[in-house]
């Protein structure tokens, strides 16, 4: 503990007795020897990214009729509501920026995540706010409307004047009780009644 106390009272020693002069020397050969595994990673997830929107826009085309068909109707014949175009440029717009900052030239700021991610973020909000949830909204809406108006309309129109051509039944005698009932309607009763 002695050798300690009295290298750090000293002078030019750390605590760790090592001179600040060899550390500086590490960090500048360590930036000459290549990239570091914490880069390495972010630049291979990137990479993932990029390849990962790549195959699901692949397929998509592959699903919505063949890549080449698909291909000219999205990328030619480009549709903001329609096209997922735009998220594969989006996807590509990521990778360039951040290789480019983080593996070339070896940034040790985040801003350039921080303006991909906000980009990003706010692009894919945007596009799935109009092309997807405006457009099913208004189908709601409308489906609710004709439902309103639909229980607002009469049940049943005002069909043709009627020129009393339909049947009435005759008119029927009051009659009190069942037994009077049956004998009314039971034709043998009053065959065997007319007999006696």
């Amino acid at each position: 503990m002695d050798s300690r106390c009295s290298s750090s009272a000293g002078g030019g020693y750390s605590i760790n007795s090592t001179p600040t002069s060899t550390r500086m020397e590490s960090f500048e050969t360590g930036e000459k020897k290549g990239i570091s595994d914490v880069r390495r990673t972010f630049c291979l997830f990137v990479t993932f990214d990029l390849l990962f929107i790549t195959l699901l826009w692949i397929i998509e085309l592959n699903v919505n009729g063949g890549i080449r068909s698909q291909l000219e109707r999205e990328v030619l014949q480009y549709d903001y509501h329609a096209s997922f175009f735009d998220i594969f440029v989006l996807a590509v717009f990521r990778f360039m920026v951040l290789i480019l900052a983080y593996a070339v030239c070896r940034l040790r700021h985040w801003w350039a995540i921080a303006i991909t991610t906000a980009v990003s973020c706010a692009f894919l909000i945007v596009k799935v706010i109009l092309s997807k949830v405006l457009p099913q909204e208004n189908e709601e809406l409308n489906r609710f409307q004709s439902l309103m108006d639909a229980e607002r309309a009469p049940l049943m129109g005002p069909g043709p004047l009627s020129d009393g051509q339909f049947y009435s039944p005759p008119e029927s005698v009051q009659v009190n009780s069942d037994e009077e009932l049956d004998d009314k309607h039971d034709p043998e009763k009053d065959l065997i009644q007319q007999l006696t």
